[in-house]
């Protein structure tokens, strides 16, 4: 069973999908950061110098304070503004990663047309044949 671990664990998939999921999880809190200290509050000067993570309607009585973490406390909101901010990390994120993925099929397409381009020379056996080919043809 070790070694049916080990073998599972070494294939190249796995350990991509692990760096892939490690590099995510980074890229997802520089773009929670880019969002929320960068992009929000100046949305939010736009629109009168508002916090949109503290918007929030309150869906019980009981519910009188300014700030979400403290409305939270006291009862059911409705928490439109934490909503907007983390759709506009998703829109952020996706563009990102639209972008890289866009970068990428750049690259190869011009790989492929390089590799097409290119003279392709005839295998080391054809070569060699050839030559001694041509060395009889010569005799």
């Amino acid at each position: 069973m070790l070694k049916e671990f080990q073998e599972f664990i070494s294939k190249g998939n796995v350990m991509d999908l692990a760096v892939g999921v490690i590099i995510g999880g980074a890229f997802g809190l520089i773009v929670n950061s880019l969002v929320g200290d960068i992009i929000m509050p100046i949305v939010g000067a736009i629109f009168g110098g508002f916090d949109f993570s503290n918007y929030f309607l309150p869906l019980s009585g009981n519910v009188t304070a300014d700030s979400l973490e403290e409305a939270r406390k006291q009862g059911a909101v409705f928490a439109y503004g934490s909503f907007l901010t983390v759709v506009i990390n998703f829109l952020i994120l996706a563009w990102i990663i639209f972008l890289m993925v866009k970068g990428v099929n750049t690259m190869r397409r011009r790989l492929v047309k390089e590799q097409e381009a290119a003279p392709s020379a005839p295998p080391a056996d054809v070569q060699l044949l050839t030559e001694i080919r041509d060395l009889l043809a010569k005799k």
